[in-house]
């Protein structure tokens, strides 16, 4: 049976991906653009891996710039088989705390002005998938399975809110994301998960919580405290990834 190449994403605190030994790197332009960066293929834990910078390296895509239809195209014109997307987040849930890992199972998209979509009626004829769930289930176990494995306290559940960015929001906002069931608050998950789904590649994430979302806490939201916490907390989100490898 072949080996299953597995596409990992990399988000805010997660440039470049420490652990694999790469073998080559792919500089992809597709028809729908160029994606953020070049792509790392390499073994990692027995597994093939593609590595994509999801903002660059070095950072600099803000979330409603990144061009994400040529990021999965790219994945997939180089083999990937699945999809491990790491997205930093804002704790809503009281129970998600900066330095929380969290695999969620759903989202709520307040996106605007984005290529969403393959089937455009251009790159692609018009066609509706089914969104019902929009994490993969099987990856979601296998990330829940290493994470028991490692003894690492990850969260089971999880409704993303993806906004728009680059700013942060006001806690009027959070208290209606709150209100409506939202967990964490991010800007990436969306347009990635359906952009997968329409290319059929199984595709989950794992968030890293890197601050208490508005109004959670009285303290200011800092950019020097979330590089403290993506420092703490990308090394852990590593070893999960690493560990879920052989399953996915």
């Amino acid at each position: 049976m072949p080996t299953k190449r597995i596409g990992i994403i990399g988000g805010t605190g997660l440039t470049r991906l420490e652990g694999p030994q790469i073998t080559q790197v792919h500089d992809v332009n597709t028809v729908l653009g160029t994606p953020s960066s070049s792509v790392q293929q390499g073994t990692w834990n027995g597994c093939e891996v593609l590595f994509m910078a999801r903002h660059g390296h070095p950072h600099a895509l803000p979330p409603h710039k990144v061009n994400y239809r040529a990021n999965l195209l790219a994945l997939q014109e180089l083999g990937a088989d699945a999809i491990i997307a790491v997205n930093a987040v804002g704790g809503i849930h009281a129970d998600m705390d900066a330095g929380a890992i969290v695999i969620p199972h759903q989202l709520v998209d307040l996106t605007w002005g984005r290529e969403s979509t393959y089937f455009d009626g251009s790159y692609k004829p018009l066609e509706h998938i089914d969104f019902t769930d929009p994490f993969d289930a099987d990856i979601r176990q296998h990330l829940l399975g290493a994470a028991a494995k490692l003894q690492l306290p990850v969260s089971d559940f999880g409704v993303v809110a993806v906004t728009q960015g680059p700013r942060l929001e006001t806690t009027a906002e959070i208290d209606y994301l709150e209100r409506i069931g939202c967990d964490v608050v991010g800007m990436t998950s969306m347009p990635e998960a359906v952009l997968a789904r329409e290319l059929g590649i199984p595709y989950a994430s794992v968030c890293l919580v890197v601050n208490p979302a508005a109004g959670r806490s009285d303290a200011v939201i800092t950019m020097e405290d979330i590089q403290r916490v993506l420092d703490a907390g990308m090394g852990q989100v590593r070893d999960l990834i690493e560990a879920a490898l052989p399953a996915v």
